[in-house]
């Protein structure tokens, strides 16, 4: 077997089946490619299923040993493929009714269990240690009569967890900041280093004013995509009405390229203060430790507003941060002004730090989830 497959692996060898709708590539696509490694690399075998792979170009170039990546066409192309012993459906996610009819056949011609798994968001809100683990009856369609699970990563020990590879801290003691910037040709002098990774945050143009204004110099590394795009518009807009806002040049920018996902890893762990967006970001920024602003993912409900409300509870975020947060995702500006809303890295490092700890003390996402696989009969 490979010689990196972790080989305190809880669980006998399974074939899964990850299926993943691409609505956000960075983030949809960046969760399901790692569990998919994860998996393998606890001794796995693993086919990934997405509708769109070409985030994977650049995410993931290398592959991985162990990781079938098959295109989910429509209609599903099943030539020559057997389903395997584990579905997970990612994010809400409906597998075909061949495939499912397929998988039902099969595992009843086996007498085998029936190991489907519906694979929730992350959310720090109640009802994910309600439902996590929760049995849902399949009731029609020809998986009638199976059984589906729902699995709810989480911050705390009564959800699934969240992902982390068995040598995450390991390989971050060893990071080389001054080299790896060196390596993205980042001319990097000392100042504090800001990561961006957002969609089009409403405090944006605060944030740069704030940084322009400092006394400290500072250095926004953004990534490629809407990040760029959205820095991009508001530098000319504050040019265009605000000339001198940035005349002692002290906040200056750096435009990234398309990183992988290992790079990404290290963009975080080379910062100061790192911005993200949905879910899989937010999960790698919690791993780093550093100071963390988050874009939540906007919701037509502002259902969004709770999910975000219940996050900085878990974080026990300082009032500033509370209202920074409140000021970037565009909730309630009146009450976040920005003079009440600081950026203050350094009293927001805490609790990242405590944030961090809090959760190396719990199994991560893939081991709980072969647990949970193996108890299922």
């Amino acid at each position: 077997m490979d010689q990196d497959i972790d080989q305190d692996s809880p669980a006998r060898q399974l074939h899964w089946d990850i299926f993943c709708w691409v609505i956000d590539n960075f983030g949809d696509l960046g969760v399901a490619w790692r569990l998919a490694c994860n998996l393998a690399k606890k001794g796995q075998l693993v086919r990934l299923w997405a509708d769109d792979l070409s985030a994977l170009d650049w995410m993931a170039p290398q592959g991985a040993p162990g990781v079938e990546v098959r295109a989910w066409t429509a209609p599903i192309d099943l030539t020559g493929i057997t389903p395997g012993d584990v579905l997970i459906e990612t994010f809400g996610c409906d597998i075909d009714a061949e495939f499912i009819a397929a998988y039902a056949k099969k595992i009843s011609a086996a007498g085998q269990p029936c190991r489907w798994i519906n694979l929730e968001y992350l959310s720090a809100e109640a009802y994910a240690a309600r439902c996590h683990g929760l049995p849902s009856p399949v009731m029609s369609g020809p998986g009638r009569g199976l059984t589906k699970h729902f699995y709810y990563p989480g911050l705390t020990a009564d959800t699934g967890g969240l992902l982390r590879e068995p040598d995450l801290m390991a390989r971050q003691a060893k990071f080389d900041r001054q080299a790896w910037l060196t390596g993205q040709s980042v001319p990097w002098q000392g100042e504090r280093l800001v990561s961006l990774f957002c969609y089009e945050p409403a405090g944006l143009g605060e944030l740069l004013d704030t940084l322009a204004k400092d006394a400290q110099p500072a250095r926004i590394l953004v990534t490629y995509g809407r990040a760029s795009a959205a820095i991009h518009a508001e530098v000319m807009r504050k040019t265009a009405h605000q000339p001198g806002w940035n005349s002692q040049g002290l906040l200056s920018f750096f435009y990234l390229p398309q990183l992988s996902q290992l790079d990404y890893d290290h963009l975080l762990w080379a910062s100061d203060v790192n911005f993200v967006r949905g879910e899989d970001s937010l999960v790698r920024a919690l791993w780093a430790g550093k100071p963390l602003v988050w874009q939540i993912y906007p919701q037509h409900d502002d259902a969004h507003a709770h999910k975000l409300a219940a996050f900085l509870d878990w974080l026990q975020a300082p009032d500033a941060l509370r209202a920074f947060h409140q000021r970037w995702n565009g909730l309630n500006p009146i009450a976040a002004r920005p003079s009440d809303a600081p950026f203050a890295p350094v009293d927001w490092q805490v609790c990242s730090t405590q944030a961090k700890a809090r959760l190396l003390q719990q199994e991560d996402l893939t081991r709980q989830l072969l647990s949970f696989i193996a108890k299922i009969h």
